[in-house]
């Protein structure tokens, strides 16, 4: 019988990890680094904020590239849920604070599998990064 490390963690995206502070924001645009996996970018920075949260992350999906909300939101469903099964790759190994934004570069609308494997690269960049 196989079990993986991640059934026994804490697999939600509560309101608390969510980047929402337009200062954060600010902060994280301005001087942050960046990591490319395409169609995704990945925006990082160490970060000191208030709430009791190791990683607070956002997603976005550009109406350039998607003039439709429906697919707009349904790229970002796909992008949280694809962080939310793979956040323990970070969260068991980072020790200070960290905001990182998702962003959508793709032209088309990606399936799961797709957005899955490229953000599980991106969080392995971003933790070897990070502790280099």
């Amino acid at each position: 019988m196989l079990i993986t490390l991640n059934l026994f963690m804490n697999q939600t995206y509560p309101s608390a990890e969510k980047l929402k502070s337009k200062k954060l924001l600010e902060a994280l645009f301005s001087n942050g680094k960046k990591l490319n996996e395409y169609p995704i970018k990945l925006v990082y920075k160490q970060v000191d904020f208030e709430d009791n949260v190791l990683v607070k992350v956002g997603v976005s999906v550009p109406k350039r590239n998607f003039k439709k909300a429906v697919d707009r939101n349904k790229i970002k469903r796909l992008l949280r849920e694809s962080y939310r099964l793979n956040k323990h790759i970070i969260h068991d190994k980072l020790d200070k604070k960290h905001v990182c934004m998702f962003l959508y570069l793709g032209k088309e609308i990606p399936d799961f599998n797709q957005l899955n494997t490229k953000i599980i690269k991106l969080l392995h960049k971003l933790l070897e990064k990070e502790l280099n």
